[in-house]
């Protein structure tokens, strides 16, 4: 347990006293763009080697973002309490098991792969200020996932300079209707191992297990409805049509709702028979609900 809290309470010293200037995002400067390019050799001293370790690239002047790892794109907004995660869409059509997974883990069931590790993403929320839920159970019986609700947002530039947003769901198919995916995310947490020998923790979600469609009692984020992870009997698929090309520079912003929208933990009195407790009962009804739009 010490070593999980020392992982945690490093990210979140790490952003004390940390100032959000703005809720403005932006996407990453094109690396190919030729006048970026030209004024970093302006700058650079020629012909002498730096003397010490490049920094690391701030974010965008005025976006009002922390970046909280070196070796990582995983910026926070504590004044409009979002995580924000650079990254590119790695996948366009075919059967999903995540939305979204860690850079160099599982993009080949993926939309968009982040350049973070899921530890970093869970420590992120944490420090924003959402409390991390239950992951989900199968045995003697499914419970679903619960925690708070964490509304996804996905930002990019398309050829001709064009912003867009567009919610996460959007992005992914529900084979039942053949529409968007109805159900939210919620903040389930994943867990820890250790492993033998060495007794070094792991957290389990580092795998890939970051922003799923399917059940996984390894997830960061995950749907609190039943979601098998069969091949032959998963439910979402890539929405193709709306997915701009592989290896588009996308933003995603995460940004949990209050603690009063948590799924699965509705406390209800001994003698009810409500079943307002049941996360599932929480989810629209793909059938009745009309498609949401885009913000």
């Amino acid at each position: 347990m010490c070593c999980k809290m020392t992982w945690f309470a490093q990210i979140l010293l790490a952003v004390c006293g940390a100032i959000a200037l703005g809720v403005v995002y932006s996407l990453p400067a094109d690396e190919s763009d030729a006048k970026a390019k030209a004024a970093a050799e302006e700058k650079a001293p020629p012909e002498e080697p730096a003397k010490e370790p490049a920094k690391e690239t701030p974010p965008p002047e005025g976006s009002g973002l922390k970046k909280i790892t070196k070796d990582h794109a995983v910026y926070l907004d504590l004044k409009r309490k979002a995580v924000v995660i650079d990254g590119e869409v790695c996948l366009r059509e075919g059967q999903l098991e995540m939305f979204a997974c860690p850079k160099g883990t599982k993009e080949h069931e993926s939309v968009v792969s982040l350049d973070c590790t899921a530890e970093q993403v869970h420590a992120a929320l944490l420090a924003v200020g959402a409390k991390a839920g239950t992951t989900v159970k199968f045995d003697p019986e499914y419970k679903a996932a619960t925690g708070p609700i964490v509304d996804v947002l996905i930002l990019w530039l398309d050829e001709k300079g064009g912003k867009h947003k567009v919610r996460a769901q959007e992005w992914v198919k529900y084979g039942k209707t053949e529409k968007e995916m109805p159900f939210d995310w919620v903040f389930a947490g994943s867990g820890f191992w250790t492993e033998e020998g060495t007794g070094k923790v792991h957290y389990m979600a580092n795998s890939g297990d970051l922003i799923c469609v399917s059940n996984f009692n390894t997830a960061t984020l995950d749907l609190p409805v039943e979601s098998s992870q069969a091949n032959a009997s998963l439910l979402f698929t890539a929405f193709t049509d709306r997915i701009p090309p592989r290896g588009t520079k996308i933003r995603a912003v995460l940004i949990p709702r209050p603690s009063k929208e948590v799924v699965g933990k509705v406390e209800k009195k001994p003698d009810s028979k409500s079943d307002d407790s049941n996360p599932e009962k929480k989810q629209p009804d793909p059938e009745k609900t009309p498609e949401k739009k885009a913000e």
